[in-house]
């Protein structure tokens, strides 16, 4: 299981790729919203520069900002071209308007990271037509299942029988899509997203997720343990004592 690094902070990603542990990172309009007003391109720019300087190489997944399929064509070949960055993935959101799109870009030889799914058809179907990385958001899949602002849809698609109670255990649709994956010999990675807890990212490393995409809040908790403290303490109070 490979980490990635979820966040558009530029001070995030540098502490986290310094200390080694990250194989890439991923943005997305709402983290690029959280960051003081500037320019897109130049603060993508800054995250490639910090990437080159650290840890050249890795991978960098950016998302495009439009619904529509010749926006998306055409931002996606921007991107490519301003930030000039072989590791980088263009993030589209899955639909089915966006399969062909993402179809196109990846016969263009385009990296598409599909982002936003939700389920295994959703998922399955990106990575046939051509995703690398196939996003599924783990906390959010959960929610999909207890939110009641979506009982009514939920209640309709069960009857409908185009989802089940399986669909909404992101343990279960993360271990379905690897399984899919593996069997159909497709050349697509899972990342998983939507990280709430540190258990959170053990359970979809479990479940067969390539890659998870972590929150910067959680990798200081992630590197600690109390009795880790406790027995390095032991250690320093022994040997000190022993020098004495």
């Amino acid at each position: 299981m490979k980490i990635f690094i979820d966040t558009a902070n530029l001070e995030d990603i540098e502490e986290g790729l310094k200390r080694g542990f990250a194989s890439g990172i991923t943005t997305n309009p709402s983290l690029l919203a959280k960051e003081p007003k500037s320019s897109f391109e130049g603060h993508v720019q800054k995250i490639v520069e910090l990437i080159r300087r650290y840890k050249p190489g890795i991978h960098l997944s950016v998302e495009v900002f439009s619904k529509d399929k010749e926006e998306i064509l055409k931002q996606a070949q921007q991107f490519v071209s301003q930030f000039n960055y072989p590791q980088m993935s263009v993030k589209v959101q899955v639909g089915y308007n966006e399969l062909e799109t993402i179809s196109k870009l990846s016969s263009m030889g385009v990296s598409v990271n599909c982002t936003a799914c939700m389920s295994v058809t959703q998922a399955v179907m990106a990575a046939h037509a051509g995703a690398k990385y196939v996003s599924l958001f783990w906390g959010r899949i959960r929610d999909g299942g207890i939110n009641e602002e979506n009982a009514i849809e939920r209640d309709y698609l069960k009857a409908k029988k185009v989802l089940d109670d399986n669909d909404f255990n992101p343990y279960i649709v993360v271990k379905s899509v690897r399984q899919i994956l593996d069997q159909d010999r497709l050349n697509s990675e899972i990342i998983v997203g939507s990280i709430r807890s540190i258990t959170d990212i053990r359970d979809a490393g479990l479940a067969g997720a390539h890659i998870v995409t972590v929150p910067p809040k959680f990798f200081k908790p992630m590197a600690s343990h109390y009795k880790t403290d406790e027995v390095v303490d032991q250690f320093m109070t022994d040997f000190q004592q022993w020098l004495s």
